[in-house]
């Protein structure tokens, strides 16, 4: 985790004064910093950009933390590595992924929305890992990407 945001982290939970609350968000911190790494070691790279630099990437859930059980929360087949824009659109459901790498778009945003950011629909991404994601990526698709 990069520096800046873990001493923002520790002065967040340095002002929290009620025990119970400070260790229950201690140990989510750690579980998030565990599970990020895990993701990086499976896929160190955004699989849209080819961006590798850790300080851009964001290790999103496939399917969301708040919809997931205490074993999804932390598996990092139930994670892809994306840069900021295409987690965001990721994570509010205007892009998912077919098990054969390719791109499904929503049709809530604009093809010109979509071609500014450079994605298309069926777009195949050869890098991106679906392997242990499927039964995710599924969930994504029929709960997450607007229809």
């Amino acid at each position: 985790m990069h520096p800046y945001t873990l001493e923002k982290e520790e002065k967040e939970l340095a002002e929290i004064k009620d025990t119970e609350e400070k260790k229950h968000k201690s140990q989510a911190r750690i579980g998030q910093g565990k599970y990020r790494n895990e993701l990086l070691n499976l896929c160190p790279f955004c699989p849209i950009t080819m961006v590798s630099d850790d300080r851009l990437l964001i290790a999103s859930h496939i399917k969301p933390w708040s919809q997931s059980n205490e074993m999804e929360k932390i598996d990092p087949y139930n994670g892809l590595m994306l840069t900021p824009t295409f987690d965001y659109l990721f994570d509010k459901g205007f892009l998912s992924f077919t098990n054969n790498k390719e791109t499904i778009l929503s049709p809530f945003l604009s093809k010109i929305t979509y071609s500014k950011v450079g994605i298309s629909d069926n777009k195949n991404f050869s890098s991106l890992i679906i392997e242990g994601r499927e039964e995710y990526l599924k969930y994504h698709r029929e709960n997450i990407l607007k229809k």
